[in-house]
């Protein structure tokens, strides 16, 4: 599905504040799979994620997305096969547009644009139905603007759209660190049902290590711009947190007060 060669990336090469961020990245993620990234602050996950978005480029090795090479194709051109998720509420959507003009951009992601009415009445329907779904009353408000949403009606909302045509691959980065806890575990829940329901391959990095082993299939753990713990299936069900602060330790890595308040 998604595969990555000998992937390093260093910021501000030669220079005093030079960044190795990524060391020679070897990944295969699978049809299916849910992987939870997690490390402490410098470990390479967002950099690694924004790689795969197109944000940054590689400085040697390559990725390839069910056989195409991503390795030099700029960000807007992968937007097409990925669904994202960032970790700024105010990111991802249109403030100054409609609940429902926002989703009719998500639903044109990729398509050859026409001059026809933006939002017809059966793609009104389908997002009403959708809306629904979110529990937020967002289905009785499609014509408010985004900006008068709160953060958390904000993030549903770009998960929803993020998700609304099928991606070959869903980024969520961080996407509920900016949440209080009760929205979070909202938002959370809401990414296992879309993920869960249409069966999509994801990508979340995250901070929270209880939320990576309850999350997924599969968990990556990075230090010092290295994979260095993969685990899944019964093996990542049966972790614990103290075993990932171990393994990190173990590392040499630096637990931050997020990791250990996990």
């Amino acid at each position: 599905m998604l595969k990555l060669f000998n992937v390093s990336k260093t910021f501000n090469p030669g220079t005093i504040t030079e960044k190795v961020a990524l060391k020679n990245i070897n990944l295969e993620i699978d049809d299916g799979d849910f992987i939870t990234v997690i490390g402490g602050n410098g470990a390479g996950k967002s950099t690694l994620l924004n790689l795969i978005a197109g944000i940054h480029f590689t400085d040697t090795g390559s990725l390839f997305l069910d056989g195409m090479d991503l390795t030099g194709m700029p960000e807007y051109v992968r937007a097409k096969y990925l669904g994202r998720v960032f970790q700024d509420p105010m990111m991802g959507t249109a403030a100054n547009m409609q609940i429902e003009e926002n989703l009719a951009l998500a639903m044109r992601r990729g398509k050859r644009r026409t001059l026809s009415w933006g939002v017809q009445p059966a793609e009104r329907a389908l997002y009403r139905e959708k809306l629904a779904l979110l529990g937020l009353g967002l289905e009785k408000r499609m014509t408010s603007k985004v900006g008068l949403l709160s953060g958390g009606q904000r993030q549903a909302l770009t998960l929803l759209m993020a998700t609304l045509q099928k991606p070959k691959l869903l980024l969520l980065d961080e996407h509920t660190a900016a949440l209080d806890p009760k929205t979070a575990k909202k938002v959370l829940d809401l990414t296992e049902t879309f993920v869960a329901d249409g069966r999509l391959t994801t990508f979340m990095v995250t901070h929270n290590m209880k939320d990576a082993i309850r999350c997924g299939n599969r968990l990556i753990m990075m230090s010092e711009g290295r994979i260095i713990y993969d685990v899944r299936g019964d093996e990542k069900k049966n972790l614990r947190v103290e075993d990932l602060l171990k393994r990190f330790d173990a590392a040499g890595g630096e637990a931050n007060d997020r990791l250990l308040l996990s």
